[in-house]
């Protein structure tokens, strides 16, 4: 079937009061194990999302990958979007609608105030005029190589008030708030601020989306969907299953050589991992 707008999947998750649980898609078998986890869970539909680090990391060239998880999504049931993630390179995202993206999230949170409303703009402008969605983030997510401090530092999280006047003077179509997870958790150990993403939820009147999601449990993802998140982005949980059932494959046959039997095993956890967060977050 063909792919959907990811505004589409974000608009009925908001309608619904729920979620829609956004995948990093690092290679073919993220997109195929994204796909068959939601297949079985059910889901109404995820987002494959691919970002500038996993373009870096296929050489640059972000029409290969995206070509191959749109069309994994395409053969999958459950409504598909396909979304570029964490872009900061205004010449990425311009390959954005020619890749078959429908939307994107731009990313200069890590640029003092002024500085990313003149650049989250600029990129809404052009996204806009391209017939993308595109999402920003205000506030700073921990986690990052070059994150300035922790997610509980003073001054990281997201202000209501602020990210209302961001919105409204940048145009953009969903908002990634700082609300206490981080970046490429290993541990689901990340504790939410509830209270503030109900505030966030009340000043801002575009979609509020989560990142940093692996490492938050799965009460505290419920009560977030609860307290206002609509989007939700999961990447390192998914590579935790896979390396680790990697790694559980090569140790029970050392002499294996051909990398089916351990890739298998990794896509077949990374889609178990799937089907059990989208009863979490989508449910």
């Amino acid at each position: 079937m063909p792919l959907v707008p990811t505004r589409e999947l974000v608009s009925k998750a908001a309608a619904a009061g729920r979620a829609v649980a956004a995948f990093n898609v690092i290679t073919l078998e993220h997109a195929e194990a994204i796909t068959a986890g939601a297949a079985a869970a059910g889901a109404p539909g995820v987002i494959l999302q691919i970002s500038e680090n996993a373009v870096r990391f296929h050489g640059g060239r972000v029409e290969p990958i995206a070509r191959a998880a749109a069309e994994v999504g395409k053969a999958c049931d459950v409504d598909i979007a396909l979304h570029m993630d964490h872009v900061t390179d205004m010449r990425l995202l311009r390959t954005a609608a020619d890749a078959g993206f429908s939307s994107a999230m731009f990313d200069a949170g890590a640029l003092p105030y002024a500085e990313n409303l003149a650049a989250t703009r600029a990129a809404t402008q052009w996204a806009h005029g391209a017939g993308l969605w595109l999402e920003a983030e205000l506030g700073y997510v921990g986690g990052k190589p070059d994150a300035p401090a922790s997610a509980h530092a003073a001054g990281v999280r997201t202000d209501p008030q602020e990210a209302a006047r961001y919105v409204a003077d940048t145009g953009v179509d969903a908002l990634a708030v700082a609300v206490g997870s981080s970046h490429a958790m290993t541990e689901r150990s990340a504790t939410l601020d509830h209270a503030l993403i109900e505030r966030l939820r009340e000043a801002v009147p575009v979609p509020l989306v989560l990142h940093g999601s692996s490492g938050v449990g799965d009460d505290d993802l419920r009560q977030a969907v609860q307290a206002g998140i609509v989007k939700i982005n999961i990447g390192t949980a998914l590579n935790v299953a896979f390396t680790g059932a990697v790694r559980e494959t090569l140790a029970e046959r050392p002499d294996l050589t051909d990398p089916r039997p351990y890739v298998a095993r990794g896509r077949e956890t990374m889609a178990e991992t799937v089907r059990v967060l989208l009863g979490v977050v989508s449910g």
